[in-house]
């Protein structure tokens, strides 16, 4: 098993996730990412900080909270193979269909010609 090598900079991360530094910083601090501290007390990052960063925006965009996204990724192993990440594109789709689903029904209910405060949510 390989040895997780943490290498990149804030600003490599944010590079390559295309994000800002602040963004690193952020998903950093809500448990999406991990980092750790050299002597010189900067943070360095593994190699799959930008892939995390990335799949995090799109669950992001599906609806999802980044505290929900970090107890996703919780689950992933320190090196996630495609298997690992396949269980995380099934979360997230199963979760955006659930949420489409709900979307099309708080539609439907505001077509009905009813009161829009007696819509059950």
């Amino acid at each position: 098993m390989a040895t997780t090598m943490f290498t990149l900079s804030v600003g490599d991360v944010a590079a390559a996730s295309g994000v800002a530094s602040s963004a690193v910083r952020f998903y950093e601090q809500h448990g999406v990412i991990t980092a750790v501290r050299t002597a010189g007390d900067q943070r360095r990052f593994d190699e799959g900080a930008a892939c995390r960063i990335r799949v995090a925006k799109v669950a992001q965009r599906v609806g999802l909270t980044v505290r929900e996204i970090a107890e996703i990724f919780a689950g992933l192993p320190d090196d996630p193979q495609p298997a690992d990440w396949g269980q995380v594109a099934d979360t997230l789709i199963a979760e955006a269909e659930s949420r489409t689903a709900a979307l099309k029904s708080y539609l439907n209910d505001m077509q009905s010609a009813g009161r829009l405060c007696e819509i059950d949510l």
